[in-house]
């Protein structure tokens, strides 16, 4: 079930101005209903999830950027925790 920009913005407790800033730097790619309305998969909750735990953790949404891609790159997730490790130190 697609999510809206609306129910992401309440359930994560940020603007969807937060949201569309996330889509700018290319956090998330959302789909687009025919009318153009932006719909979210279960991936892009998971990665609000990761970019909000990321920010938690200091990190910066580049450097959350690069993680959730390398993850994207190799599903092992090896590539992307030596990374958070690099980063952690």
């Amino acid at each position: 079930m697609p999510y809206t920009i609306s129910q992401l913005a309440k359930e994560f407790k940020v603007t969807t101005r937060t949201i569309r800033y996330y889509e700018e730097l290319h956090l998330l790619q959302p789909e687009r209903s025919e009318s153009g309305r932006r719909l979210y998969s279960r991936s892009d909750v998971t990665r609000l999830k990761l970019i909000f735990r990321g920010k938690r953790f200091g990190f910066t949404l580049e450097e959350i950027k690069e993680m959730i891609h390398l993850f994207d790159q190799d599903r092992s997730g090896r590539k992307q925790l030596e990374r958070t490790v690099e980063y952690g130190t």
